[in-house]
């Protein structure tokens, strides 16, 4: 009989063999996965038992920390009480009820419709045939082109990618939905990237101007279904929107029944200290939001699209036989509705958005003292989502060659003194559990310090940079 393999190694081989996993890079397949076995709070733990402070939240979404008994018991309890409901057509069931209520009082505006989905990624599915239904149903029929961002990220299902806007999410072995298709891309508003010197003002009036000529090119207003953006680029970079810029986009929409469609994925549900952020930070009233991460913070795959009584009153009005052909066997799932209403019940409780509000510009005080480090080109984020931009050269802005994979060096640095942050690329992006504290926050800015020195010492001893 053969020894068995330590707990890592086994993991690590059974991963190599059977496990394909998101974004996984087939060429540093065999450098093999971290496997983390445990988590509690902000902590995660290998299977070696070493303990990694998780700078990234999961992925966005692990927002009142992990390993939360209460949230468990609420989880269980509802399975017992009634694992699964059909949701289709003329069944509904309690929890997923009383969450699409809350999420209504929750939503800026008369955001007072919900259609409960597995994901983010699904949820903007939904949207879009939603803004299709809308429009159809209103007699609409030449809206049919959406506007979205390049450097969006919007998720990974067919359409969803295509909305996108990320270049390392077009590979060529892919196919998309492009322009031939109505879905059209406009400019980053990366003010630090591609600003070129502009003012952030000036930047403003540039993507705003580059929006109106898009608009005209297509045909005019009477062609545009609905604009699509995240209020603050998450996975793009965490790039915040310069000056007035979309505020004037979701007006002129408003003025033009176009719909101004909100990605709140990542924004929602406290990382910036507001339930939602489109409307409390930047003055804009949604026709669609998009929500889901922290929605269940994690602990339940769950996402959600609200939407507006003027779209509501449009597709459910009566004599038409209508009805929405859309929706997933997990919609409504009752164990992830109880899992979002144990979640926002912990949050009210516990006052989790003043505390997000008090130790986020912390965050992003401590982080700006990373400027002074030589491969630092930009910090930029607010409250608990943020990001650390590598460049070649800080005078010129040139980043590191792309294949180098800057990001992961300095990452991979971050991993061996107990830290978790997400590279992309020239980035590291860094969204912790919305409990974290002031000591958290240090030992993560510390440690990342450490993780770019290293680096940086190693790129000149090895005569790169």
């Amino acid at each position: 009989m053969k020894n068995a393999l330590p707990l890592t190694e086994e993991i690590i081989e059974m991963d190599k063999a059977h496990h394909l996993r998101p974004y996984l890079n087939f060429d540093t397949l065999e450098e093999g996965a971290l496997p983390i076995e445990r988590a509690e709070g902000i902590n995660v733990w290998d299977t070696d038992g070493k303990k990694y402070v998780d700078a990234i939240g999961g992925m966005w979404c692990v927002n009142i920390g992990a390993g939360s008994k209460e949230m468990a018991d609420a989880i269980a309890q509802q399975v017992l009480t009634c694992n699964f409901a059909n949701p289709f057509t003329d069944m509904t069931n309690v929890p997923a009820t009383r969450l699409a209520k809350k999420l209504a009082e929750l939503a800026p505006g008369d955001l007072n419709h919900v259609h409960l989905t597995c994901g983010g990624s699904t949820a903007n599915d939904s949207a879009f045939r939603l803004v299709q239904f809308y429009h159809a149903c209103k007699g609409n029929k030449g809206k049919k082109h959406i506007l979205s961002r390049t450097d969006a990220y919007h998720g990974t299902t067919y359409v969803a990618m295509s909305l996108g806007g990320k270049k390392g999410d077009r590979i060529d072995e892919m196919n998309y939905m492009g322009p031939d298709e109505n879905i059209h891309h406009l400019s980053s508003p990366n003010h630090y990237r591609y600003g070129n010197g502009l003012s952030e003002a000036d930047f403003a009036d540039k993507l705003f101007e580059e929006f109106l000529q898009k608009i005209n090119e297509l045909g005019g207003p009477d062609t545009i279904a609905a604009f699509l953006a995240e209020p603050i680029m998450g996975t793009g970079g965490v790039v915040l929107p310069p000056g007035n810029y979309l505020k004037r986009i979701a007006d002129y929409c408003r003025q033009n029944d176009i719909l101004y469609w909100s990605d709140e994925v990542v924004t929602g549900f406290g990382r910036c200290g507001e339930w939602f952020v489109s409307e409390a930070l930047f003055d804009i009233q949604p026709d669609i939001l998009i929500s889901a991460k922290g929605l269940s913070s994690a602990y339940i795959p769950l996402g959600a699209c609200i939407f507006s009584d003027r779209i509501w009153e449009v597709i459910s009005e009566p004599g038409h036989g209508r009805y929405f052909a859309h929706g997933y066997t997990y919609s409504s799932h009752t164990v992830a509705a109880a899992a979002a209403l144990k979640n926002i019940e912990i949050m009210e409780r516990e006052d989790i958005l003043d505390h997000v509000r008090k130790v986020g510009p912390y965050f992003l005080e401590r982080l700006g003292e990373l400027h002074a480090l030589d491969m630092v080109g930009d910090v930029r984020g607010t409250h608990l989502m943020a990001c650390v931009e590598f460049v070649k050269d800080k005078t010129t802005r040139e980043t590191f060659p792309e294949e180098m994979d800057i990001g992961k060096l300095v990452a991979n640095e971050a991993d061996r003194l107990g830290l978790i942050v997400r590279p992309i690329v020239n980035l590291n992006v860094m969204s912790p559990s919305l409990i974290c504290t002031e000591q958290d926050i240090d030992f993560i800015v510390d440690t990342l310090r450490q993780a770019i020195e290293v680096t940086s010492r190693k790129l000149r001893s090895q005569g790169i940079w």
